[in-house]
């Protein structure tokens, strides 16, 4: 995976890299399948017994698979990548400087190093700042994504459910849904992606609405002066 995609990889997986970029889409993507449960169940509960199959779907793999969710995310790599270059010139920045003080250790007078550890210690904080900045603005912009994305899958999954006698669909990537083993028989992700994709086509180079980063990405800071 090239440094440029790694952006669009936060966006849609659940790794615990850099940010753990998912965190407040994972809680947008987690509250949606509860509904979708209640209204199966109300609609069986209108005969006197419930019976019916049971499904599982992983919301978050399916929000991504689909036309729309593969089109945000490649909006969003493009959204944040001049920002995410600038965190990672400015960490370089910062390594280079810790690479040249252990290099002049005893070779540079005291004045010198306590010089460019002070330095090397503003920009660390500039660099966790900013990161944080990032971290806040992708995480509000996923969010977004998850949400309108995700409230249009609710109702193909509602309808899925009700025409294939589904009482329960449970989502299996939910840290709250205590699911340890589910068949693939029962798993109707790509069911799902493939009706949403039909219900809910994406035209070739339309462009689909992004909320713009909150704080625009500043300049990197300046390089320490060279010996």
């Amino acid at each position: 995976m090239t440094r440029r995609n790694t952006v669009n990889s936060r966006i849609f997986t659940a790794s615990r890299s850099r940010g753990t970029l998912l965190r407040a889409a994972a809680i947008a993507a987690a509250c949606l399948l509860p509904t979708v449960a209640v209204r199966a169940q109300g609609t069986a509960a209108a005969g006197a017994a419930v019976t019916g199959k049971t499904g599982v779907i992983n919301i978050r793999q399916a929000i991504a698979s689909t036309a729309e969710g593969k089109q945000a995310g490649a909006e969003l790599q493009s959204q944040f990548s001049a920002r995410q270059n600038e965190l990672e010139g400015l960490n370089k920045q910062i390594n280079d400087l810790r690479q040249r003080l252990e290099a002049g250790r005893g070779k540079i007078s005291d004045e010198e190093a306590a010089r460019l550890q002070r330095q090397g210690e503003v920009m660390a904080r500039q660099l966790q700042r900013k990161q944080d900045e990032y971290q806040e603005d992708v995480n509000a912009a996923q969010a977004e994504v998850f949400d309108r994305v995700g409230r249009k899958m609710v109702d193909v999954l509602d309808r899925y459910a009700r025409e294939n006698g589904y009482v329960v669909i449970l989502d299996s990537s939910a840290q709250n849904t205590p699911i340890l083993f589910a068949s693939t028989n029962i798993d109707v992700t790509q069911d799902i992606v493939r009706l949403f994709d039909g219900a809910y086509p994406v035209k070739a180079g339309a462009a689909t609405p992004a909320r713009p980063a909150a704080k625009p990405a500043t300049p990197p800071a300046q390089k320490p002066p060279q010996r």
